[in-house]
């Protein structure tokens, strides 16, 4: 899988796809915080895998924390992270499966990409991307040539 780069200074505006889906569907976007760790951990464990549960953990020793939540009510729907693996990196995200097709994931991209503006980048590199697709049309990202070989390359896994 490429990494792709993405252009921080004109990010496309999403904040009508997260007013309906506040209005419509009661989920609210915000950034997590401390006291939550365990809880999103466990459950991005759940969802996902212990991969991605390390890098939420790195996330959330981040100061503000680097991770986006999507809930309704008390239940977690989605989360995106950034700056986890390596600096300047979008990821990982994940959107419960009943829940993908809403803009869900769309918003938590943003709002990350957003959050890595704030930090001073211009550009932003999603590492390991699996659907290019998505983040081609949702932000314009590209392909980085070269990138096949990456920093997930000598990862240790379990035999």
């Amino acid at each position: 899988m490429k990494d792709m780069l993405v252009r921080l200074l004109e990010l496309p505006d999403f904040s009508d796809v997260e007013k309906k889906l506040l209005e419509k569907e009661k989920i609210v976007f915000r950034r997590a915080i401390a006291p939550e760790k365990l809880l999103v951990a466990d459950w991005v464990m759940e969802q996902f895998g212990e991969y991605w549960k390390s890098e939420v953990e790195v996330a959330f020793s981040r100061q503000p924390v680097s991770v986006w939540l999507a809930q309704r009510g008390n239940q977690i729907l989605g989360f995106a992270c950034y700056e986890s693996t390596a600096r300047n990196f979008f990821g990982p995200t994940g959107t419960l499966e009943s829940e993908r097709g809403k803009g869900i994931g769309k918003v938590l991209l943003i709002k990350s990409l957003e959050s890595l503006r704030e930090m001073g980048y211009a550009y932003a590199i999603i590492g390991g991307v699996g659907p290019a697709e998505f983040y081609e049309k949702t932000v314009g990202a590209k392909a980085i040539d070269g990138s096949e070989v990456s920093v997930y390359q000598h990862l240790l896994r379990k035999k």
